[in-house]
C-alpha cells in the first residue's frame, strides 16, 4: 500500500460553525433528544453523570457537555469554554471591523 504525501490532499469544504437561523428538523431533534436520554439510562458516561446538549447562548454553538449530576460539575465539554470564549472574542471583532 503507498500513501500520497499529505500536500496532495485536497482540503475539505469550510463548515459555518455557527447555524443560521431555526431550521432544525423536529424530528431530527426528537430523535436525538431519544438518544440522549438511553445515553443516559445506559450511564455510558458513569452512575453518576449524564450528557447534556446545549447552545451556547453567546457564540449560538452546539455544546456537548457529561455533567456530575449530584454536583452539576461539568466533567467535559466539547468545544472547551476556551474554546468557545476566543470564538466570542473573534466574533466581536469581526462586528467591530465592520
Amino acid at each position: 500500500m503507498q500513501i500520497g504525501p499529505v500536500s496532495s490532499l485536497t482540503p475539505a469544504p469550510a463548515v459555518d460553525a455557527v447555524p443560521t437561523g431555526n431550521n432544525q428538523d423536529p424530528t431530527l431533534m426528537k430523535q436525538m433528544v431519544t438518544a440522549v436520554r438511553a445515553l443516559n439510562q445506559s450511564e455510558l458516561y458513569g452512575q453518576d453523570r449524564e450528557l447534556q446538549f446545549a447552545r451556547d447562548p453567546e457564540t449560538k454553538t452546539m455544546v456537548i457537555k457529561v455533567v456530575q449530576q449530584t454536583t452539576g460539575e461539568v466533567v467535559e465539554q466539547i468545544p472547551p469554554e476556551e474554546v468557545l470564549r476566543l470564538f466570542q472574542a473573534l466574533q466581536q471583532m469581526e462586528k467591530k471591523g465592520k
